[in-house]
């Protein structure tokens, strides 16, 4: 189907001109008037308007004006036609969006040439945004899907460390269960709302499979034992946090999300750190320890004493657990994550309810 222009001129011997020059190759919709023209647009969207700008009631940069008002025609160039020389016209002719101008009167290879130019150049951006639209489509869904592999590698390297200490591999996901209920929680109650944004929140329920990447350079010696670990084996198992944070740096420290990276980092380095300061590796105290790690910190102590290790047995039901974090409150865990979690409780024994 031939291309469509529409000619937008009060001179209707310029409207018979350019149907005749233009005819030939292209279909030629022409309205003698602004009005007229805005009339036309409501029901069909032309390839290219030729706009006369000297009309009566409305002149072209009005009938312009309007146009640029409708956003499906935000892709329609517009050539304005003018017998004025003045070369302040032509500079307001492309400030104001047209992609070019013709002199009147019209010499037709000129107007032609012009016009074949416009067209073959819509063409091809039209051509080139679907390519990048194809392009993104593409890197979207290779980028989503290395992502998803590079979750389900996160997570079965998180569950077999799991598996060295005898756990059951459910404290992997219970811990991104929990982490996401209690950021979105404290979210929802506007507590530490400067920090816990949406992406915030994600990439700390993503990190959480992480916290404890650091055993894997523990011993089995030490992770399997049965009974309480001497001071030295406690010393080396406390080293886990810096294993943690220096393996997230060097597997993933330069592929993933910078945000990303510093939250798993958090996470696997401070996550034993307690709000009075009294913590491991280094002796955080209070906010100076990273709040994703002060959540994690919660969801951590919560599912180890809630499931059976080979240290010790599971201790049930959960209102016994809740009232353990509950005296941690300002000495081991922060206030505000306490009283958050807690609170939760029917929640958590809804939850563990269906996954018992």
């Amino acid at each position: 189907m031939n291309q469509v222009i529409l000619v937008v001129d009060d001179d209707t011997s310029n409207l018979a001109l350019a149907q005749k020059i233009l005819g030939k190759e292209y279909r030629i919709a022409a309205a003698n008037s602004g009005k007229v023209a805005l009339k036309y647009l409501e029901n069909n969207c032309p390839d290219l308007i030729l706009l006369d700008i000297n009309m009566p009631e409305m002149d072209g940069f009005q009938v312009l004006e309007e146009v640029q008002r409708m956003e499906r025609f935000s892709h329609v160039p517009v050539i304005f036609l003018t017998a004025d020389n003045d070369p302040e016209t032509e500079t307001r002719c492309f400030a104001t969006g047209a992609v070019d101008f013709v002199a009147k009167p019209f010499i037709p290879d000129v107007l032609m040439s012009r016009v074949k130019k416009t067209l073959e150049l819509e063409i091809y951006r039209a051509n080139l945004e679907h390519m990048v639209e194809e392009q993104t489509r593409i890197i979207t869904a290779r980028t989503r899907r290395i992502s998803q592999i590079q979750e389900q590698v996160i997570m079965g390297m998180a569950t077999l460390i799991e598996t060295r200490d005898n756990s059951t591999g459910k404290h992997v996901k219970n811990t991104m269960t929990y982490v996401k209920m209690i950021a979105s929680e404290l979210k929802a109650r506007n507590i530490y709302s400067d920090i816990l944004t949406e992406d915030y929140i994600m990439n700390v329920y993503k990190a959480a499979p992480l916290h404890d990447v650091g055993k894997i350079k523990i011993s089995d010696a030490i992770l399997r034992k049965p009974g309480r670990l001497t001071e030295e084996e406690y010393n080396a198992m406390k080293l886990h946090t810096v294993y943690g944070r220096e393996i997230i740096n060097e597997i993933i420290g330069g592929v993933e999300d910078p945000a990303y990276v510093k939250i798993a980092e958090d996470i696997a380095m401070y996550h034993h750190e307690r709000w009075d300061g009294t913590g491991y590796p280094i002796g955080l105290k209070g906010e100076d320890i990273p709040l994703c790690a002060r959540i994690m910190a919660l969801a951590d102590v919560f599912d180890a004493l809630y499931e059976e290790r080979c240290y010790k047995e599971p201790i049930r039901p959960v209102y016994k657990i809740m009232q353990t974090l509950k005296e941690g409150r300002g000495t081991q865990f922060d206030p505000l994550i306490t009283d958050v979690f807690t609170s939760l409780e029917q929640e958590i024994k809804d939850l563990l309810g269906e996954l018992l």
